[in-house]
């Protein structure tokens, strides 16, 4: 087997890859040679991210709320049909909104969840008979919120993302036997439009001298650092990897 990141010719369906760490890795399996499926709550994004790519048949527009029922299933329709089918699914989208304890509402508890958790597995059933009939794998991003304590305000995220490593680890033993990898990626501080819009908010660079400090490697991560991270978890040369957590953070785990 050649050593080496190769995906011509695969299918992929990444989810909230109009920006962060979804853009990168949407933009590293076309690079490769995939043919990628771009997705985000609005067309207009979508069309606005196909463009930056420049274009072609390789990629193919699913625009919709990963958060909404009916949204999900046409953005994976869109995709599948377009493609033909899929061998890797990139469950991506999420959100970090921040609320202390006392300001949780049960609103912004569904909302967080919608998302967060039950996009990622009902994304992931919608797409397991394509999957299963490719052999194809599963990379779902989950964050460092989901194995080690954070700042307050971040309880329900943390909450969801947890969430999500343990279902990836369910989800691996229950799909082994249908030739379908699971496996799960948990970023630490990365630099995204969203830490940077968290940090103008803060201001005098609050976030990112934080960031800075409380990393042992001492800086924030890319979103090139992730995708690396999830194309090796793609790859085929990990055949014999799933139910893992691998964790990009600089170092920030360790000591927990």
């Amino acid at each position: 087997m050649k050593f080496k990141f190769d995906f011509t010719g695969k299918r992929v369906l990444v989810t909230g890859s109009t920006m962060g760490i979804g853009y990168g890795v949407a933009e590293a399996f076309h690079d490769l040679g995939a043919t990628v499926a771009i997705n985000g709550r609005s067309a207009d994004g979508v069309k606005k991210t196909i463009e930056k790519f420049g274009g072609g048949k390789r990629l193919i527009a699913a625009h919709g709320d990963m958060a909404s029922s009916r949204e999900r299933i046409a953005a994976v329709e869109r995709a599948l049909d377009a493609m033909g089918g899929l061998d890797i699914l990139v469950n991506n989208a999420g959100r970090g909104d921040d609320a202390l304890i006392d300001q949780i509402t049960e609103e912004y508890w569904e909302k967080m969840m919608d998302l967060n958790l039950k996009g990622v597995f009902f994304t992931t059933q919608a797409c397991l008979p394509a999957l299963k009939h490719s052999k194809g794998n599963v990379i779902n991003v989950a964050s460092v919120a989901g194995v080690m304590g954070l700042p307050p305000g971040t309880s329900v995220y943390a909450a969801t993302k947890a969430g999500v490593v343990q279902m990836t680890r369910m989800l691996a033993l229950n799909l082994t036997k249908e030739g379908v990898r699971v496996n799960a990626l948990c970023p630490g501080w990365i630099d995204t439009p969203m830490i940077r819009k968290d940090n103008e908010k803060i201001g005098n660079n609050g976030l990112i001298n934080y960031i800075n400090e409380s990393v042992p490697m001492g800086r924030i991560g890319t979103v090139d650092e992730c995708t690396g991270a999830v194309l090796y978890l793609a790859a085929p040369f990990t055949s014999y990897t799933t139910g893992a957590v691998l964790v990009t953070d600089g170092g920030l785990s360790a000591g927990h």
